[in-house]
């Protein structure tokens, strides 16, 4: 057989190949970064971070405000847990934000039981617990994610 005869056939069936994709290629990584590699997950707990630490700020300041003038602390409470929700986040993070989204409803609603006087001294004891609880579970989860380890300030006797 001639060589040359199949020299059109291979550069028609080559160009073909090439055509339809079965040649490999190569393709370079163009997409956005993995947020939950290790090397991005600091900056995404941060995202989250930023709206617990202004929480925190004015649930301070709403807890040294007197009953009859919290009513604007609680709008300013409720503003920050808004943009906390509406904040989307990769799945690594949802555990770490659902805890800081009940730690916020649970803050809000003590709070509003007591401006509504619809709370006894005992459930107001119990929220309190409950918002410190679900807040040590954010502040665990955001020590596991960072690869933190988190001791507790225990006082001495």
């Amino acid at each position: 057989m001639n060589v040359r005869a199949f020299l059109p056939l291979f550069l028609v069936f080559s160009w073909l190949a090439t055509a339809c994709g079965g040649a490999p290629q190569t393709v370079e990584a163009t997409g956005t970064p993995d947020p939950c590699a290790p090397e991005n997950i600091k900056a995404e707990v941060e995202k989250i971070h930023r709206w617990m630490r202004e929480f925190d700020d004015a649930s301070v300041l709403a807890a040294n405000t007197p009953r009859e003038r919290l009513n604007p602390e609680i709008a300013a409470l409720q503003a920050i847990r808004r943009s906390a929700e509406d904040q989307a986040v990769p799945v690594c993070l949802r555990d770490l934000k659902a805890y800081q989204i009940n730690h916020m409803n649970t803050v809000i609603d003590t709070l509003i039981a007591f401006v509504g006087g619809t709370a006894n001294q005992e459930n107001m004891n119990q929220g309190i617990a409950r918002a410190r609880q679900l807040h040590d579970q954010y502040t665990l989860e955001m020590a596991r994610l960072l690869g933190i380890t988190v001791v507790a300030n225990t006082p001495t006797p």
